[in-house]
């Protein structure tokens, strides 16, 4: 392993505590390890501890009610947050940002915003607008929020309706994150179940199984969730909508888990220690979840992390097209579906920050699993 070769300044010591830490290291530890090295995955695993935080506690984070509509700031433009405030005290740090003020062009009637010199400052953890944490917890602190309750401020601006922008992408990352998770849990289960199944005890069953993967991989994906999206009654409540865009995401993605899990199957059944396992009269149950599935713990990690900004993108395609998630939902799916128009592309370009945040969470996922798929087998490093 390159991490115990000796260097021209260690000593043979070293050398040897180092090599005597992995001889006795576990499993876990030198998949940490392996995982550690791998700059990039670190990385990933920061923004995704980050994006599922919001996920938790997008109450706190957003600022605003996020479908609270206000006229007097349609397309708000976004204001930059200054640090450091200089007053006639001297140079302080105490976070504002620029008040803007509406007016309208007397010729085109066109509506803009411009500085009007007035500063509103901001706080951490202050007192802002009630809200129920979890739709359990009455509160009324958030991570940012002005020091004057009156004054408004859009850290990413405001939409067609003038709803807060910044709160809607944080009540979206709840949806878009979590969405994934729940797809990806699914197709584990259905994927690790019928490819275990399939893999361990092969003839007829395998065969069945292998027909119905083919079918479902035969099948164009895009335009199969297109239509059984399309058959959503668009009466349904928020929570059955969710739950069936879910399903349909993941009746499509297990199938390729499914055939990895069957082909370790196939090479693992014939080996010494499950044949070992069979003779000391362990059942199938326990040979199948004690001794095999174990040994796939790290692939599995690996085609998981893979897996869900598939999920992501998924939704995010359905709802930015009309046939996922509906408003009043907020997804980042939904989000994007404000700037399907010329007029927000021209007046708001930032309606497009919600695709910022799908492509930084697909980076992520993607960085993470490569770093766990390089780290599955950590005797090879």
């Amino acid at each position: 392993m390159s991490d115990v070769i000796a260097s021209p300044q260690s000593s043979p010591q070293s050398t040897a505590d180092a090599q005597d830490k992995y001889a006795v290291a576990s499993q876990a530890q030198l998949t940490w390890w392996a995982f550690k090295r791998h700059r990039l995955a670190m990385v990933g695993l920061v923004v995704i501890v980050l994006f599922y935080l919001i996920t938790l506690f997008a109450e706190f984070v957003a600022p605003a009610n996020p479908t609270k509509q206000n006229r007097r700031a349609v397309f708000h433009p976004p204001q930059m947050v200054h640090v450091f405030d200089r007053s006639d005290e001297g140079l302080s740090i105490r976070p504002y940002v620029y008040e803007m003020k509406r007016q309208r062009d007397p010729e085109t009637l066109a509506i803009s915003y411009v500085p009007s010199g007035d500063k509103i400052y901001l706080s951490f953890f202050g007192k802002g607008e009630a809200y129920k944490l979890w739709g359990l917890i009455p509160m009324e602190r958030h991570l940012i929020s002005t020091v004057n309750p009156r004054d408004k401020f859009f850290l990413f601006g405001a939409d067609r309706l003038g709803r807060d922008m910044f709160s809607r992408v944080m009540y979206g990352t709840r949806i878009s994150m979590s969405i994934g998770l729940v797809g990806v849990a699914i197709s584990l289960v259905l994927g690790v179940t019928l490819g275990g199944i399939s893999g361990y005890y092969g003839g007829r069953v395998d065969n069945a199984i292998q027909r119905l993967i083919e079918f479902i991989l035969s099948l164009p994906t895009i335009p199969v969730w297109l239509a059984l999206a399309a058959a959503l009654p668009p009466d349904w409540p928020i929570y059955k909508q969710y739950f069936v865009i879910t399903l349909i995401i993941s009746l499509v993605g297990w199938t390729e888990l499914g055939r990895v899990v069957r082909g370790r199957f196939l090479a693992m059944k014939n080996d010494d220690f499950v044949i070992a396992a069979r003779l000391d009269g362990a059942s199938e149950k326990r040979i199948i979840f004690r001794h095999m599935l174990p040994s796939l713990s790290s692939h599995i990690i690996a085609s998981v992390t893979l897996a869900v900004p598939l999920m992501i993108l998924a939704e995010t395609g359905l709802s930015f097209l009309g046939l996922g998630l509906q408003p009043p939902a907020i997804s980042w799916g939904v989000l994007l579906k404000e700037a399907q128009n010329i007029l927000s592309i021209s007046q708001a370009p930032w309606l497009f920050i919600p695709g910022a945040f799908v492509v930084v969470a697909v980076l992520a996922f993607n960085f993470l699993g490569d770093g766990m798929r390089d780290a599955a087998d950590p005797y090879e490093h």
